[in-house]
């Protein structure tokens, strides 16, 4: 066989590799994309209460606070696709348990004004919300340290791009669409597909071929403490990575008050039902995948710290536009450049940070990483709930609705700011 073919069929392997895992990538989205808003909607069914409603979807989110570092350990010592494969078939088997559950207690009461009405019931659902995050902390974080050995090094932003386009029109834009029809049609319905679409996830997986285990280069057997603090020296050490770190996690913090406060200010000040939400979430999520398959074109005529600086930046009018919006036209189209610009600086964030680190330490690196940048998720979504409720005794209910939208575009001004200089010079 000539070395031209042997380029040639490993191209070809790697290409089919490559669809199989983006396959997988969507179809986890999807799922995700319809748990969105069927954690969110179902909680509001069962209380009227901000802050209670905010503790539901953050429950998913905690895991990334206590897991992220076990995570990242577990990356680097296993098999990465075995790893993805039981997390996705756990988490099938939780939704297929939330469904049972929702579904015995049907019809559900009024909501409680106060607290929550079916105590066993929410409860029963944090529980199960609580083992699917732990284990989608966990799957992420090896499908992330995976795609290295999938994809060439020079071809990560284009990879990480398509990915981004992938997830978004999955998590964002068909999952919530047919989330809020499927809610509409069967409570249930919803956590029924997430289930199925998981074990499809599980299977294409588990069907790609080749070595997904990392580099070893130790003599002796690892001890869990040296583990964990390479990867946080590692962070530590490289100054852009510590930038991007700080950005992300104080970013997504704001962006989770939002995606909260969003569901109650759809619903009170905008008087939509699910359906019109799940559109919303739909029409907005075509700027991430506009996003994502543009990212890569653009840094030919843009420079990567420009593009950072930017998409950072973005979000403190959008957060604005979406609390003075009149209606629910307004709010798409707001949410069309918050996730175009979210993509871009999530490509150019993993593509650093897939190139940079090594192999062998690539899943605590990113364990690390998602530890600050995904574990101040579900402090944002307390933060939001929080903020209604005290707000909501000072300038009445309508108003205190817009007020994490207010709160959000001012931080996210004050982060863009302080980090304007770092990301330019970082990226170069």
């Amino acid at each position: 066989m000539s070395e031209e073919t042997k380029i040639g069929n490993s191209e070809h392997s790697s290409n089919r590799g490559f669809a199989r895992f983006g396959a997988a990538v969507g179809l986890a989205n999807f799922g995700d994309g319809i748990a969105v808003v069927a954690w969110a909607w179902t909680a509001s069914l069962l209380t009227r209460d901000p802050l209670w409603i905010a503790i539901l979807p953050a429950t998913l989110r905690v895991p990334w606070v206590l897991f992220a570092l076990i995570s990242g350990i577990l990356a680097d010592r296993a098999d990465r696709r075995k790893l993805i494969v039981l997390c996705d078939v756990i988490r099938a088997i939780a939704y297929g348990a939330a469904a049972v559950l929702i579904f015995r207690n049907l019809p559900l009461a009024e909501p409680a004004v106060e607290g929550v009405g079916n105590t066993s019931l929410y409860f029963s659902l944090l529980a199960l919300g609580f083992v699917i995050g732990s284990a989608e902390v966990t799957r992420d974080n090896a499908a992330q340290t995976m795609l290295p050995a999938i994809v060439a090094a020079d071809r990560l932003e284009r990879a990480n791009g398509w990915l981004g386009s992938v997830e978004t029109v999955g998590n964002e834009m068909a999952g919530p669409a047919l989330g809020a029809f499927l809610l509409a049609l069967f409570l249930p319905a919803p956590f029924i597909v997430v289930a199925f679409a998981f074990l499809l996830a599980a299977l294409l997986i588990g069907s790609l071929t080749g070595n997904f285990k990392a580099v070893q280069h130790l003599v002796e057997p690892p001890r869990l403490r040296e583990e964990l603090m390479e990867g946080f020296r590692f962070v530590t050490g490289e100054p852009l990575l510590r930038v991007l770190v700080i950005v992300t996690g104080f970013w997504n913090f704001f962006a989770q008050m939002v995606l909260i406060a969003l569901v109650l200010h759809v619903q009170e000040n905008l008087t939509a039902g699910s359906t019109t939400y799940g559109l919303i979430l739909a029409v907005g999520a075509l700027g991430g995948v506009f996003g994502g398959v543009i990212v890569s074109p653009l840094l030919k005529i843009m420079s990567k710290g420009a593009m950072a600086q930017w998409t950072a930046l973005a979000s403190t009018p959008v957060f604005l536009l979406i609390a003075a919006a009149p209606g629910p036209i307004t709010v798409a189209i707001a949410l069309f450049i918050f996730y175009l610009t979210g993509i871009m600086w999530n490509t150019l964030s993993i593509s650093y940070r897939q190139r940079v680190v090594p192999d062998e330490i690539r899943g605590r690196v990113n364990s690390v990483y998602r530890l600050f940048a995904w574990g101040t998720m579900p402090l944002g979504l307390l933060a939001s709930g929080a903020v209604v409720s005290f707000a909501e005794g000072v300038m009445g209910r309508n108003a205190a609705l817009v007020m994490p939208f207010l709160l959000a575009a001012l931080g996210v001004l004050i982060l863009s700011a302080l980090s304007w200089r770092a990301l330019g010079r970082g990226f170069g």
